[in-house]
């Protein structure tokens, strides 16, 4: 059959058409999905107790720690938020946020030592619930030496001894309690968990200079992923708190719907700028926030069998 010119144009005309019907679904469909928005992390940093270097401010400059979390958050998609102002937690402002970031220490609904303004009893009860609710939270280092538990608040024999579940709604939270820390020194870390996210990698004999807290009354669900290795401290003089079995020293845990993450690392500011510790924080900060997902069965009974077992308090050591 012949047609006619017009009539072949007015076909290419129509085959022209049906073809970019057909076409503009499926490029749509293909178009790059958005990217998630950056998790929002609230950084709190109030020592109403003794006031680490690494997270002091000269004026209005950022802490060591502060910098080194902001440069990390700009290369891994992560908004943080610092302040060392306790007013901040209101029910309304925690809202906000995906993660809450502690590196504090002492009773922080006191003014204490740095003098900035501390939370209310209400406010420690609204962070608490929005963890509990399903919050982020990440302790580092100092954060559990925070909200002592009753009878902790000196350092005697009481600190010596395991509370149990007689423990500040805080200490239940994050997981464990400071005890005591003795000189800086070289110490490794037993890896309990070489699949947690930001652990993958890490040396085998990884053991900074660093001030290594004992700690105490741990949540019988830890997830432990670092242990102290105590083998070979110095366990001399003050270093006695050392002389004890290995103990949960980085972990992971749920409270209610939140997930808790904390690492006794962190005093010394040559700790943060470790490339292996920054992949440690990264990687709990992520968990926290839900970017990534872990295993966290509880373990500490495995990890760290004698975990609760203390040495006797030494005065004057």
């Amino acid at each position: 059959m012949i047609f006619a010119p017009a009539t072949i144009a007015k076909m290419k005309s129509l085959t022209f058409a049906l073809a970019a019907m057909m076409v503009v679904p499926a490029w749509t469909g293909c178009a790059a999905p958005q990217p998630q928005r950056a998790k929002k992390i609230l950084v709190f940093s109030k020592s109403s107790n003794y006031e680490h270097s690494a997270i002091h401010r000269t004026g209005d400059q950022l802490s060591y720690a502060e910098g080194t979390l902001k440069k990390l958050g700009e290369s891994n998609h992560l908004d943080f938020t610092f302040t060392k102002d306790g007013r901040l937690f209101t029910a309304e402002n925690i809202a906000q946020y995906d993660v809450l970031l502690f590196y504090t220490t002492g009773d922080l609904t006191q003014s204490g030592t740095d003098g900035n303004p501390p939370m209310t009893a209400a406010g420690k009860a609204a962070f608490l619930a929005a963890i509990q609710m399903g919050k982020g939270f990440v302790g580092v280092h100092s954060a559990t030496d925070t909200f002592h538990s009753p009878g902790n608040r000196e350092i005697d024999a009481a600190r010596f001894r395991n509370d149990g579940t007689n423990v500040d709604p805080y200490i239940q939270m994050i997981g464990g309690e400071f005890v005591i820390h003795g000189s800086q020194q070289k110490a490794r870390m037993i890896c309990d968990d070489p699949l947690f996210p930001g652990i993958k990698g890490m040396p085998a004999d990884f053991g900074p200079l660093e001030e290594w807290y004992t700690l105490k009354s741990f949540a019988s669900d830890l997830h432990v992923i670092l242990a102290q290795d105590t083998a070979k401290m110095d366990k001399t003089g003050g270093n006695y708190c050392y002389d004890r079995p290995p103990y949960p020293v980085t972990w992971a845990h749920l409270y209610g719907k939140g997930r808790v993450f904390y690492t006794s690392m962190g005093h010394r500011e040559d700790v943060w700028s470790n490339p292996v510790f920054q992949q440690i924080l990264l990687g709990g900060i992520n968990w926290a926030a839900g970017n990534v997902n872990a295993d966290v069965t509880p373990n500490l009974k495995a990890a760290a069998p004698e975990a609760d077992r203390l040495p006797a308090y030494r005065p004057g050591n």
